[in-house]
């Protein structure tokens, strides 16, 4: 008996999912010429009634070209720069990361200071030993953050034409 239900079941589930679904569409134009599609028959006041034999397909039609990007382009699709003023650009963004370089090896520095600083003291509230390593982690985290930091600037310069 199970065994005739488990075939029932399984013949007759594909069969109800393969039935197409049926709705009334309608084409509403308003005022100002936009047209709409509904199945709503609410509000579909003044709205015509789609044949029904005819599908209806929410895949926007071929031929319509993407819109063009405004500007002048060059063939590879970029706005063209003359070479001054891509010279000009380089120049300032050397200025730039020779500046953020100067900083942050002043940041290094002091980092680096403080650390030395900080592993010669023990403050009165580390009486245990392990808030005293945790201090002076943060402060090798400080100096290892501004030493990449310094290394990702050297990098970034050494790669300007």
């Amino acid at each position: 008996m199970l065994r005739g239900f488990k075939r029932i079941l399984l013949v007759s589930i594909p069969a109800c999912t393969a039935l197409p679904a049926g709705a009334d569409v309608f084409k509403c134009v308003d005022g100002e010429g936009h047209v709409t599609y509904t199945n709503d028959k609410s509000s579909a006041r003044g709205c015509k009634l789609l044949s029904s034999d005819v599908p209806v397909s929410s895949v926007p039609g071929a031929g319509v070209a993407p819109p063009k990007p405004a500007g002048p382009a060059s063939s590879g699709g970029f706005p063209s720069v003359s070479g001054d003023q891509q010279k000009a650009r380089d120049s300032e963004r050397r200025r730039i990361l020779e500046a953020e370089l100067d900083t942050e090896m002043k940041s290094l520095d002091a980092a680096r200071k403080a650390l030395s600083e900080g592993e010669s003291v023990r403050l009165g509230d580390e009486r245990n030993y392990q808030k005293y390593l945790d201090r002076i982690q943060g402060l090798k985290d400080n100096v290892a953050l501004h030493e990449r930091n310094v290394d990702a600037l050297r990098k970034e310069i050494a790669k300007l034409p």
